[in-house]
């Protein structure tokens, strides 16, 4: 088996992710713990019984996201002794889990991974005054199409751009609200199977997020950034770094650039990676990854179950 592993980004989160895992594991518990510590916030409590409103605010799902995936991959570690440097080829992480990856590749720690997403999706969330941006998913088209859709929709006075390019047929763009409900009557007209509008709080993954971009340029340069024990996957350019100074930039390209999600995705299986391991909630990237490249095997690690059928299989 040559493995990736792979974390997943917002739109997974649900009430109750981890809370199984904490139950049978204390290494679980000791990561929920020190997030908790680093954000001087119950964010563990919300997670487990908060209410959905609450996660979903981009503040809260991102470093709650992230502690799920280091949760597991603790877990993996203490348990099975599945290291990264051993079992993964790559890590890659779907925009927030980007900094998953790197936190379990070991070029940013937990702590200040938890602390960076939170000043992450503060910034984001402020950047643009709720209901002047959206985002919707363009399905049936390919990414030259939707581009092509978005260089139509968008104006000199209204963005329209790529965001995520997560698989074949499946586009996600950003930008001013009224450049994407155009966005959303052209496609139509261009074969796309459905075009909708996406329940987010803000044009994520465009222009418009410049001014997050530059909190983060702020943040990032005051924490300490390693190298990863191995290349992580880049989300703006689908190649591989380890590079500390390449890290930080491409981190602060990836508020504003598109999600090359599906060319990473590709980059990883030719380069010989057959199975992906995505470590953390929801199953998106499993999904993803069968689409993508068909001849990958993908495989979800979320609870107690999963943790035990992959350490026998290991």
């Amino acid at each position: 088996m040559n493995c990736a592993f792979v974390f997943p980004g917002q739109g997974s989160q649900a009430i109750g992710m981890g809370k199984e895992l904490a139950e049978v594991f204390v290494e679980a518990r000791e990561v929920f713990g020190e997030v908790d510590d680093a954000l001087k916030q119950n964010l563990t409590k919300l997670m487990f019984e908060g209410h959905e409103t609450d996660l979903t605010l981009t503040e809260n799902a991102q470093p709650a996201l992230m502690a799920v995936s280091l949760a597991v991959m603790r877990v993996l570690e203490r348990q099975g002794k599945i290291t990264i440097r051993e079992k993964a080829r790559y890590v890659a992480g779907h925009s927030l889990g980007e900094y998953s990856a790197l936190a379990a590749a070991g070029s940013l720690s937990l702590s200040d991974a938890a602390r960076l997403l939170k000043t992450r999706g503060q910034a984001m969330q402020k950047a643009v005054p709720v209901g002047e941006g959206a985002m919707a998913a363009l399905l049936g088209l390919e990414i030259d199409q939707a581009q092509a859709v978005a260089a139509e929709a968008s104006n000199p006075e209204e963005i329209c751009a790529a965001a995520n390019d997560n698989a074949p047929g499946q586009v996600v763009i950003s930008g001013h609200a009224a450049a994407i409900e155009r966005a959303i009557e052209i496609a139509k007209t261009k074969g796309a199977k459905r075009a909708i509008m996406l329940a987010v709080s803000a044009p994520f993954h465009c222009a418009l997020m410049k001014p997050a971009a530059d909190v983060m340029a702020e943040a990032l340069s005051n924490v300490q950034v390693l190298a990863p024990v191995v290349p992580v996957v880049a989300n703006v350019t689908a190649r591989t770094t380890i590079d500390p100074a390449d890290i930080r930039r491409l981190l602060v390209e990836q508020v504003t650039g598109m999600v090359r999600w599906r060319e990473s995705v590709l980059f990883m299986a030719q380069s010989g990676v057959d199975t992906l391991i995505e470590i953390g909630a929801g199953k998106v990237l499993t999904g993803l990854a069968k689409r993508i490249h068909g001849d990958l095997v993908g495989i979800s690690i979320q609870g107690p179950k999963d943790v035990e059928e992959f350490l026998k299989r290991v």
